[in-house]
């Protein structure tokens, strides 16, 4: 890719943004009225409906001057063509400098892992993985790492001979007098 493409791709990027930027959010006529209709985009289609006729102080309606430049569309944020991948071979068919690898999500952990090792090896770029970052860990005085090594363990309360544990004090029984005087009540 020549550098005046990847400018002008970049430009168009731009230009995606800030049309994106200004954009409303479309939401279905009446969902704003109705809880048992979502917010997902619905085509009004009556005859007389406000939405339908764009008139004034009703929501807008999608259409085709929102769209952003032809060049940016269907790219990642990044740049890149996405490329949806299920298996370690299709990674043979992806070019490196105009595609980014996306791991679909139905792939498993094994099949996952081969799929990340794969592509670092042909240095692909994967949109789609985390990079987990290890926090260096801080040095502790030496009271307190032997605290975090050996935690104490706390020893049970051995009793003494002739000595009874305490027991929570118990609530007075209800006599049957107590009963039948309650139930006249």
């Amino acid at each position: 890719m020549t550098e005046t493409a990847k400018a002008d791709i970049g430009k168009a990027l731009r230009i995606r943004q800030r049309v994106k930027g200004r954009k409303p959010s479309f939401n279905r006529p009446e969902s704003w009225r109705y809880v048992r209709l979502k917010r997902n985009w619905r085509r009004p289609r009556g005859l007389d409906h406000k939405m339908r006729r764009k008139i004034r102080g009703w929501p807008a309606t999608v259409s085709v001057g929102y769209r952003g430049p032809r060049i940016a569309r269907n790219l990642h944020p990044s740049g890149y063509l996405e490329v949806l991948v299920n298996r370690v071979e299709e990674l043979k068919e992806i070019d490196p400098k105009i595609q980014a690898v996306r791991i679909a999500h139905t792939v498993g952990k094994r099949k996952r892992t081969r799929i990340i090792t794969e592509a670092k090896k042909k240095k692909l770029v994967i949109l789609n993985v985390r990079e987990e970052k290890k926090a260096p860990e801080k040095e502790l005085p030496e009271e307190d790492q032997e605290k975090k090594e050996a935690p104490e363990k706390e020893e049970p309360v051995k009793e003494q001979k002739g000595e009874k544990p305490e027991k929570p004090a118990k609530k007075p029984k209800k006599t049957r007098k107590a009963k039948e005087s309650t139930e006249k009540q």
